[in-house]
């Protein structure tokens, strides 16, 4: 069994599905892949999920179980299962006590919430396994007092719960020093590399939204820059479906003039960021070229960054700021703000003591008064 890129009949957009051992799709699988390519889930979401049902499809297949009839028992041991490694999987193989985890604990929580997804879609066409998955919680009984904002409007609604999960530690998410910025800049060769990286530290831009910029989109004069969801040629796409517009610096408006008078020159493209040196002249540069890129600048710089890094560095930096988190959470085009503070609503250890320090915390005068209380 393995998952296979399909081309869609009459376009030019790619897909998924998974195949069994005799080339033929899965048909549940396949059934439930079209529904999110039909309601314009991304291709890396359907690639995703084929992969993780992909998953799930072996394992039955080697416990000859019916995908129609498990238990909440398979699905643990479908846990236990996906933890060892794929030669270990077979029973094949011994695995000391000793050896790390294949899989960890949050894909393993990512294929089981595929899983559960795949099952809900199936119960709209007769197969229901009940909470095998999927746990309904009824609103107002979340075992604390807090309540989220607006609760009251959707107060009546049962709330889903994942049955079985693992636990995930808490990671921050990396930023990126001004030091390493400026030497993933200065390690650009190009000015349309340049350009690219300095939208995504300046903007707080995905690298699908920044591949999908068109020149109407930069608002020169205005120091701005829109966002907004449309179809691409590259195949880059725009996570949120909401327009936005973010204010930008001088200098990024001036890299984006000098790259159009000494590279882009007069080439007829609504394309920002487009294939000058490499590939078909014009055409708008592909998630491919851009990681082949980062590929070159980690070993320039030594720096083993993400693209993603310079989103995260810039929703930092406003925070620490003191930028509002509703404001953050628009910049970044959240589908909430909740999603800021969960990501974002950190501080670390230096963040705390800079902060004790501007409200004199550590003055002579605060550990006197201190000294003073406890005798």
């Amino acid at each position: 069994m393995f998952v296979a890129q399909v081309v869609l009949p009459g376009s030019r957009h790619r897909s998924w599905t998974v195949l069994g051992s005799d080339g033929v799709p899965v048909e549940p699988v396949e059934r439930y892949l079209a529904f999110l390519t039909d309601v314009d889930r991304s291709p890396n979401t359907v690639k995703a999920y084929a992969h993780d049902l992909k998953d799930w499809f072996v394992f039955l297949t080697g416990r000859a179980l019916d995908w129609r009839e498990v238990r909440l028992e398979d699905v643990g041991e479908f846990v236990a299962w996906l933890r060892l490694s794929p030669l270990a999987r077979g029973g094949r193989v011994a695995v000391l006590p000793s050896v790390a985890a294949h899989c960890g604990a949050a894909t393993v929580n990512r294929k089981l919430s595929a899983v559960s997804a795949f099952y809900q879609h199936a119960a709209r066409h007769g197969v229901d396994l009940g909470e095998l998955l999927t746990s309904w919680q009824p609103a107002g009984r979340r075992g604390t007092s807090w309540r989220p904002f607006l609760h009251h409007i959707s107060k009546s609604q049962p709330a889903a719960r994942r049955v079985i999960g693992l636990k995930v530690p808490r990671k921050h998410p990396r930023v990126l020093t001004t030091a390493e910025m400026q030497a993933i800049l200065d390690g650009c060769d190009r000015l349309r590399d340049r350009l690219l990286f300095a939208v995504l530290h300046d903007t707080g831009m995905r690298i699908g939204e920044a591949l999908g910029l068109r020149h109407e989109d930069w608002g020169a004069a205005e120091r701005t820059v829109t966002v907004l969801a449309r179809v691409n040629d590259n195949g880059a796409r725009a996570k949120s479906v909401r327009l936005r517009t973010i204010p930008t610096s001088t200098g990024l408006v001036r890299l984006y003039a000098d790259y159009l008078h000494g590279e882009y020159g007069d080439l007829d493209s609504d394309y920002v960021f487009v294939n000058l040196w490499a590939g078909r002249h014009g055409r708008p540069l592909t998630y491919a070229a851009v990681y082949d890129l980062v590929g070159r600048l980690r070993r320039r710089t030594g720096i083993n960054f993400d693209p993603h890094w310079c989103r995260h560095t810039y929703a930092t930096g406003l925070l620490r700021a003191g930028t509002p988190v509703e404001v953050v959470s628009r910049l970044l085009g959240h589908a909430s703000v909740s999603t800021t503070v969960e990501v974002y609503g950190h501080l670390s250890v230096e963040d705390a003591r800079q902060t004790l320090e501007k409200a004199g915390w550590f003055t002579d005068t605060a550990t006197d008064t201190a000294t003073a209380v406890q005798l």
